[in-house]
């Protein structure tokens, strides 16, 4: 779902000058569009994550940094992982799941 920043704002749980501040980190990216920033709910989980990190487990800003670069290192492997193996698979057989992927079976 593509949200305004008000719309973030309530679903995040997070003030105006909170979300300042992680524009300004770039701890969270919106995006630029001709109306303004826009959000997605991926920006809505990352704000819960952050909140997490922050409350939960104590992080300070630098190891919520570091927390997040390793983070989203992580989701690039695995796309590029994906894309590989999308592409070496011979057709119709796209071999088991990867680790956190939904095989279907149940």
């Amino acid at each position: 779902m593509i949200m305004t920043k008000q719309q973030f704002l309530v679903r995040a749980g997070l003030g105006s000058r909170t979300l300042q501040i992680w524009l300004e980190q770039r701890w969270i990216i919106p995006t630029e569009t001709t109306q303004g920033a826009s959000f997605t709910d991926g920006d809505v989980a990352r704000a819960h994550l952050i909140r997490d990190l922050r409350d939960d487990l104590g992080l300070n800003d630098p190891g919520i940094d570091v927390a997040l670069h390793l983070l989203d290192q992580l989701h690039g492997v695995r796309r590029v992982l994906a894309e590989v193996r999308a592409a070496v698979a011979p057709a119709g057989d796209v071999g088991p799941p990867a680790p956190g992927e939904d095989d279907g079976r149940r």
